[in-house]
């Protein structure tokens, strides 16, 4: 059975490319997305790819997730720094969680220097750009292997 693999990207990462690049690179979130489907199954795992901007939204895919996948990869972005809700439903689930951030969280505004998430998470990458999601889905494989 393959496994599946979950990665959820948060608000304004649908705007990659277009919103300042010099910090988040040019990629678009559908090239990062085709790559990790792509690397997903050299790997043997059916990676599925979420986005929203709605807090909401987010909580509800990762209630989804619920027995279903075999692993999440997150980039909460600006609900990182904020979202009790997204916290509480990742501690639902029982299933290696990489927290992953383009930038390097710590060596921005003191604001993003707090994460609601990094003590519960497996893993967390930041600061390695796109690469960082590929580093996640490596670990991910290793971890549930």
């Amino acid at each position: 059975m393959v496994k599946k693999i979950l990665v959820i990207h948060g608000p304004n990462l649908n705007m990659l490319r277009k919103r300042e690049p010099e910090i988040y690179g040019s990629e678009t979130l559908f090239e990062i997305n085709k790559k990790l489907v792509q690397k997903g199954k050299k790997l043997g795992l059916a990676v599925e790819t979420f986005q929203s901007n709605h807090e909401g939204e987010i909580v509800e895919k990762i209630h989804e997730a619920f027995g279903e996948v075999s692993g999440l990869i997150i980039n909460p972005a600006a609900f990182t720094h904020t979202s009790i809700a997204i916290r509480d439903a990742i501690l639902i689930l029982n299933i290696p969680v990489i927290e992953i951030h383009l930038s390097n969280i710590y060596k921005r505004e003191p604001f993003r220097h707090k994460s609601m998430i990094s003590d519960i998470a497996t893993g967390q990458i930041a600061g390695l750009g796109v690469d960082g999601y590929f580093f996640a889905l490596d670990a991910v494989f290793k971890i549930t292997s």
